[in-house]
């Protein structure tokens, strides 16, 4: 099997040729660990949260006081998933940026005088302030750090998925699955009766 950039098994998910700091709303789910049932159960067709539930979901509410540039739309944390609508102001993004930023390196216009260390490679991969990725990298681990420290497990799938809103027909039908969620758990691609 031939491996994406001759290192990984799939190619990115990512949008290529979009900015994941640019102006826009951004569907997120975020899964736990082999989907395990970590934040709880439905309950009369409402989320029942457990210890780590209430943890995901206060700190889903605080990603907004940590991240300049972020608004909330709908969010539900599931039994075993979060699903979330991040709105980006875009205010982080220098006008000449273009390309994508997760995980891959932009490609230079002209040749670097010199090799890039080993930081600005880092760098250039990583990434950038402001981006989706960092918002719910930050996210994952402040859940991770809070829940161990409580004595509670807690794991998450290594990847999220990701879907640039384009219009607001599509944010109106994204939020309502969002908020219907809780009560059509039994259709949802996620549930496993455990």
């Amino acid at each position: 099997m031939e491996k994406f950039k001759g290192k990984y098994r799939i190619p990115s998910a990512r949008w290529q040729n979009w900015d994941y700091r640019w102006a826009g709303a951004y569907f997120v789910t975020i899964c736990t660990k082999n989907r395990e049932h970590l934040f709880g159960e439905i309950v009369d067709k409402q989320m029942a949260y457990s210890h780590v539930g209430v943890i995901a979901d206060i700190l889903w509410c605080e990603i907004k006081n940590h991240t300049k540039n972020v608004e909330l739309g709908e969010y539900v944390v599931m039994p075993n998933h979060v699903h979330g609508i991040l709105i980006l102001n875009g205010d982080n993004v220098p006008d000449s940026v273009v390309g994508t930023l997760h995980a891959t390196s932009l490609q230079p216009t002209e040749p670097q005088p010199e090799p890039p260390t080993k930081n600005q490679t880092m760098a250039n991969i990583s990434p950038k302030s402001g981006s989706v990725s960092t918002v719910i990298r930050s996210y994952k681990s402040a859940v991770t750090m809070h829940a161990r420290r409580l004595g509670f497990q807690m794991e998450w799938q290594t990847r999220f998925h990701d879907h640039v809103i384009r219009n607001d027909a599509e944010y109106q039908r994204i939020a309502e699955y969002i908020i219907n969620n809780p009560q059509n758990w039994p259709n949802d691609k996620f549930y496993e009766d455990i």
